[in-house]
């Protein structure tokens, strides 16, 4: 009597399985994201500039209408502003892309095999070649204003890990949905709306009254940004504190945001 052979794709686990289709199609993602920026400014006058001119100007109008509040409260509010404004439009714009481009492409995914999570990758790759572009305006600001350039600044990467992590933990659960319920993209850029406001991206916690402050500890996306802005803004290295709520906000994303792709990935050919 003949044994069965073992087959370890048989064994492998689904999340697993798309780390090692996202690994052995590491070019395409590359092409992917090449064509993002491509197509995003291919018909603008200004191209890739306006990665830099976007929260520069973003900057300035809330400078002028919350100056007044912080201006004395906020030293270098400019700094502590589009330091906001950069992590805050990296992760909105990456986890809208994330949803919309695996909609979008279910022509091709009917076509041919692609792993279905490259798109959530490509959108934060992506998304996080514009946040580097956009720290040249930030460094221009502080070397303009008089803001000194710490060395805890070499944290960033770090910092930058772990909002990626965050935000593609999230554009893998919305994809998920938006696949089966299209309103959901529109229904995020609504709540991302109030998300915004609920982290204090132009504002200091502390100006909030205690009975409110919870509404930003509870928010994950403020542990992201402080672990992001205290290397820029402050020059120190995160609060011990913060930066472990941080990593337990992107670790938590990240198993969620798999764990639900993955449980749903092979219906989406039905609905795309």
């Amino acid at each position: 009597m003949a044994l069965p052979l073992y087959d370890s794709e048989k064994t492998r686990h689904p999340i697993a399985d798309e780390i090692f289709s996202l690994y052995r199609h590491h070019h395409l993602l590359r092409e992917l994201i090449t064509r993002n920026i491509k197509t995003r400014y291919k018909r603008s006058v200004m191209g890739v500039a306006w990665t830099m001119l976007n929260p520069l100007l973003t900057m300035l109008v809330l400078y002028v209408v919350f100056s007044q509040l912080f201006a004395f409260s906020l030293p270098q509010y400019l700094v502590y502003l589009l330091s906001g404004l950069v992590l805050w439009n990296f992760f909105a714009q990456s986890t809208v892309a994330a949803m919309r481009d695996l909609v979008w492409s279910g022509g091709l995914l009917q076509r041919i095999f692609i792993p279905r999570a490259l798109f959530a990758v490509a959108a934060i790759g992506t998304g996080l070649v514009n946040l580097l572009l956009a720290l040249v305006p930030l460094v221009i600001i502080m070397l303009v204003t008089g803001a000194q350039l710490s060395p805890a600044i070499l944290f960033l990467p770090v910092s930058l890990t772990i909002a990626c992590m965050f935000a593609l933990g999230v554009g893998l659960g919305l994809s998920a949905l938006a696949v089966f319920f299209a309103d959901i993209v529109d229904m995020y850029q609504i709540l991302l709306l109030a998300w915004m406001y609920l982290t204090p991206i132009f504002y200091p916690i502390d100006i909030l009254a205690p009975k409110y402050t919870w509404l930003i500890t509870a928010n994950p996306m403020y542990y992201i940004l402080e672990c992001f802005r205290a290397p820029i803004y402050l020059g120190i290295l995160p609060d011990g504190n913060i930066f472990i709520k941080a990593i337990i906000a992107a670790t938590v994303s990240m198993l969620l945001g798999s764990w639900l792709f993955a449980r749903k990935s092979d219906e989406f050919s039905y609905y795309l």
